[in-house]
């Protein structure tokens, strides 16, 4: 459905949660943060239009100092340059009604961004995990949209599972199924395939207290939060009020590559997207960045590999270990023959993973090995911009995953789990599986 760029009666939007988020003293009152120089018109002018592929090779820093939501993603692409009509195609895909998206600046601060607004007209149908699943892969969308989107609900549906002890596919989402969560995921995961640039995402800061929700009072951060941010960094702030929502939780969660205070870039373009509520002591507002860099990131030393030497110890445990590290979260983890002391055979067993998790991985090197001691070698990692494609073959869909970037051509390759479920069930060997798909990429890449 088309949006507008002025709006008459915006929705309180605050994504995650049916409730009061901290303290507020509405849309219409400035409260020190929030108060203006000057007439800031209503009728939202992007400051620029970026083209498509506008952040190949670059960085896309977001920094939330006052947190993150969804609305708050959206605004800040869209007051960065990520044009409204961007948002508005996948949004047209979808199979959702009665709802207007409002794009208008606001300011905080003196700081003029973009706010976006969703304006319901009447009750929406509650919706659970395999009914927004089915919408997403269904819906005529771009399939790096369509992807994101699902990796971002995937993320929000498990930390609800866990929440409550339930399977994935008996989640019901009585706050995030609503139509403005689906807008704010959908198209954040279109503003940022627009882009196509690293996100590299700030620490989060996390408030505190109590919030009313559809199963009773919650602490905050909400338990569904704190899950959705595995891995990622926080930091507490004395500020009553749900600074991270469920929904942003989960959108900066899964698109964020690495994490820094500030990584190292040259600014090109930067947008604001502005929060629903006035806090005393921070603008309520997200920064994009979008900027240049030179090269790989020497001394950001964003990861860390943890390893140690094990003298005592047998194929199969070394194996097992490998599989705890990468459960645990490890981006790889792999052994390595060498000789100690004495002239003993041994490995050395290591794990690579976010530097957030190098506590997490040296306790599972020492619960899963006979080590008594880990190593950890801060590290700079430079990836190529991934995204992962569904492509129709005779046995099935297959999920290929697709490394871009300005490093050559694309390299494919098919999810070999996938392809050996679907050459067993059809009694054919997989690489009969890994052609179909590879020649189905091909055809339509």
């Amino acid at each position: 459905m088309p949006s507008e760029s002025t709006v008459n009666h915006p929705h309180d939007h605050d994504h995650g949660h049916a409730h009061d988020q901290g303290h507020t003293h509405g849309q219409g009152h400035t409260h020190g943060q929030g108060h203006t120089h000057g007439h800031v018109p209503e009728t939202f002018t992007p400051k620029r239009t970026l083209e498509a592929g506008a952040g190949r090779g670059r960085l896309l820093f977001l920094d939330a100092f006052s947190g993150i939501a969804g609305d708050m993603t959206i605004a800040a692409l869209a007051d960065l340059g990520v044009g409204p009509d961007v948002f508005e195609a996948s949004w047209s895909a979808l199979p959702l009604a009665g709802y207007r998206v409002h794009f208008r600046h606001q300011a905080r601060s003196g700081i003029v961004g973009c706010k976006v607004d969703v304006e319901l007209d009447g009750e929406q149908p509650a919706r659970g995990y395999g009914d927004i699943a089915a919408m997403l892969r269904e819906a005529p969308l771009a399939p790096a949209v369509r992807h994101t989107a699902q990796a971002i609900f995937r993320r929000l549906a498990e930390s609800e599972a866990e929440m409550h002890r339930m399977p994935i596919d008996s989640v019901h989402f009585h706050e995030v199924g609503a139509v403005d969560a689906i807008i704010d995921i959908v198209g954040a995961a279109a503003g940022l395939a627009h882009l196509e640039a690293e996100v590299v995402l700030s620490p989060l800061p996390m408030g505190h207290g109590f919030v009313r929700a559809q199963h009773g009072i919650l602490p905050l951060p909400a338990p569904a939060t704190v899950r959705c941010l595995e891995g990622v960094p926080t930091y507490g702030v004395d500020l009553e009020a749900e600074l991270v929502t469920p929904t942003g939780a989960a959108i900066a969660a899964t698109v964020a590559q690495r994490f820094a205070r500030w990584p190292k870039l040259r600014p090109e373009h930067i947008g604001f997207g502005v929060g629903t509520k006035d806090f005393a002591d921070r603008p309520n507002l997200l920064r994009a960045v979008l900027g240049s860099t030179d090269g790989p990131h020497d001394d950001e030393l964003s990861h860390v590999v943890v390893e140690a030497n094990v003298d005592d110890i047998t194929g199969e445990l070394a194996g097992h270990a490998i599989t705890a590290l990468l459960e645990a979260g490890a981006l790889d983890a792999w052994a390595v023959p060498t000789t100690t002391k004495k002239g003993r055979p041994a490995l050395t067993l290591c794990a690579l993973g976010p530097r957030a998790l190098g506590d997490r991985l040296a306790a599972v090197l020492m619960r899963e090995t006979t080590t008594i001691g880990v190593r950890f070698q801060p590290v700079a990692r430079q990836v190529r911009p991934r995204e992962t494609i569904e492509v129709n073959t005779p046995f099935g869909s297959v999920p290929v995953k697709v490394s871009g970037g300005p490093y050559g051509p694309a390299q494919a390759k098919p999810e070999f789990d996938r392809c050996v479920e679907l050459a067993r069930a059809a009694g054919v060997p997989v690489r009969a599986v890994i052609g179909a798909a590879m020649a189905a990429y091909t055809t339509n890449p």
